[in-house]
């Protein structure tokens, strides 16, 4: 399993906005294959931030199943214009501790 992990400062007086829309593409990105899951969690501290947590099965399936399809131009119209500035976007994998 692969972690995608964002960073969202949402322009000011956009929040309630952004959210709104974030409801509206989350399908969207759901029904890529290779998806397993996401979260949006809200900043505490910062009324403007939000962390985007998206969870694949693998690295492609984010990088080339989502970003190649017609649901990510649609991803893209619905949200990008609220970020600033644009989100640096990570994968992560778990480690074993055992």
């Amino acid at each position: 399993m692969v972690l995608e992990a964002a960073m969202l400062q949402v322009k000011p007086g956009l929040t309630a906005a952004f959210e709104a829309s974030f409801k509206e593409a989350s399908p969207l990105i759901a029904s890529i294959e290779g998806y397993l899951g996401h979260e949006l969690q809200h900043c505490l501290e910062d009324d403007h931030k939000y962390l985007l947590l998206v969870k694949w099965r693998t690295l492609e399936d984010h990088t080339v199943g989502f970003r190649g399809s017609a649901q990510y131009q649609e991803w893209k119209a619905l949200l990008h214009s609220y970020y600033s500035p644009f989100p640096v976007v990570e994968h992560f994998t778990s480690i074993n501790l055992d």
